[in-house]
């Protein structure tokens, strides 16, 4: 199984390649947990189903958002405490990390649970939807403190320079996943027995995971006692987490405001959308894991003070990203309707007739087309977002991902009004050109005077 790995040595493409792809990969087996349930929602029970889940699926991003932020908080200050060979500090980082995450889970969990119902039909659900829906978003609730263990294992894995061990983890239970989300469907359980099946496989995984941190933990040497929790690193993991919360949680909020609009025009549409969605956060989610390695990568660096291979990285970084859009909009371009009969339920029925069906195609097929031709824009808005998040920059961060989310939620209204469901689908593209502008620039700024230093952490702080 793989170990910890220096990320301030060595050639920074090849280093950031053989991290970074299995950051990659693990990405694609995450949202293989989602999809898993969309295609067999829509397949075995029906796209009824499929949209229940999407507007389930638009509310758990919110909670996943704290679980990211504390996923990049406890990455980052461990990252550069390791980079720094402050063994004792990576130990009294992660435990605070995970006592403070574990207080924000238990609160949020609590407020989903009493806000499911409301949540649902701000929403617009329709009422035969409600129920479900509802059903689905409480399991994913009571499953909360394993997904924000889990997130966190992956931060401190990742902090330690190695993203093989969750991937092997992650690969296994997202297979089985959907093996455990096809039976569940087979014996009628719907779509309260997909949310059991990945409730089960995330705490498989999580506990897993948990026991190789500890041991890894155990095997850093370190002298006199290690602090449980100290005050001073609590400080700056809120500094890094709560930005990225807050990000994450902006933009979940201009999806949800986004699904309500959506929700409007029907089943049809939200079928579609629900889709197009699904696979479009195959590539965010991607290009997100690819700006996370970035992120370590950066944090390892300026704990070493070599703020010169931070440039490095960023430029190769640049070279995997884009390779990842050209290969997926490639797919997505030519295989669009393949794609889509795997989520859309093709049989027709008095519930589900063709009508249904041909609009779910063409409100995916035009989110697609509008979109995909702009991965490259965003991929570079998140190698930035990376290296801005590694360097602790987090008010240039947050500037920039703040404009993306206003951008896309009044253009979406705009634009809906003038140019109907498609006009929603023009937001996502010009929110990422002008953010991505942004992001650049500020880490431009930054680094184009950059030089190795004894303490990059004094540098980047002042």
């Amino acid at each position: 199984m793989a170990r910890n790995k220096d990320l301030t040595i060595g050639n920074p493409t090849k280093l950031l390649i053989g991290f970074c792809v299995p950051l990659f990969l693990s990405a694609l087996f995450q949202q293989l947990y989602s999809i898993g349930d969309s295609i067999v929602a829509g397949q075995m029970i029906g796209n009824d189903a499929l949209s229940e889940i999407s507007n389930s699926y638009e509310v758990t991003l919110v909670f996943i958002a704290f679980a990211f932020g504390c996923n990049i908080g406890t990455s980052v200050i461990v990252a550069e405490y390791f980079g720094s060979k402050n063994y004792s500090k990576v130990k009294t980082a992660v435990y605070t990390s995970v006592i403070t995450s574990l207080i924000m889970c238990f609160i949020l969990m609590a407020l989903g649970i009493i806000l499911a119902t409301p949540l649902l039909r701000l929403l617009n659900t329709k009422e035969e939807l409600l129920g479900p829906s509802r059903d689905y978003l409480l399991i994913y609730c009571y499953s909360l403190p394993f997904v924000f263990l889990y997130n966190i294992a992956t931060g401190i894995f990742a902090a330690l320079g190695d993203s093989k061990t969750p991937f092997i983890f992650l690969a296994i239970s997202s297979v089985a996943n959907v093996l455990v989300d096809i039976w569940f469907a087979a014996i009628g359980l719907g779509v309260v027995g997909l949310a059991i099946a990945t409730l089960i496989c995330q705490v498989v995984s999580c506990i897993l995971s948990i026991i190789v941190i500890l041991l890894r933990l155990k095997a850093l040497k370190t002298e006199g006692k290690v602090k449980i929790f100290d005050k001073k690193v609590l400080l700056t993991f809120l500094s890094v987490a709560v930005p990225s919360i807050l990000q994450q949680s902006f933009i979940s909020i201009g999806n949800l405001v986004i699904q309500g609009e959506v929700n409007i025009y029907g089943s049809g549409v939200m079928s579609g959308y629900g889709t197009a969605v699904k696979l479009n956060n195959v590539v965010i989610t991607s290009l997100t894991a690819v700006g996370n390695g970035v992120s370590n990568y950066t944090a390892q660096n300026v704990g070493a003070g070599k703020l010169l291979r931070v440039k490095k990285g960023f430029l190769s970084s640049l070279i995997i990203s884009y390779s990842i859009v050209l290969i997926i909009s490639l797919i997505y371009l030519i295989f669009t309707n393949l794609l889509l009969s795997f989520f859309i339920n093709n049989k027709e029925s008095i519930d589900n007739p063709k009508e249904k069906i041909d609009e779910a195609y063409m409100v995916a097929r035009s989110f697609i087309y509008i979109v995909a031709p702009f991965y490259i824009v965003i991929a570079t808005k998140l190698a930035s977002d990376g290296v801005l998040r590694g360097s602790r920059m987090m008010k240039q961060f947050m500037c920039a991902t703040l404009i993306d989310l206003l951008l896309r939620v009044l253009l979406s209204f705009m634009f809906n009004s003038l140019l109907g469901a498609n006009g929603i689908w023009w937001s996502w593209p010009i929110g990422w050109i002008v953010s991505g502008i942004i992001s650049i620039s500020f880490f431009i700024y930054r680094y184009k005077n950059a030089k190795d230093v004894d303490s990059g952490i004094e540098q980047i702080e002042e």
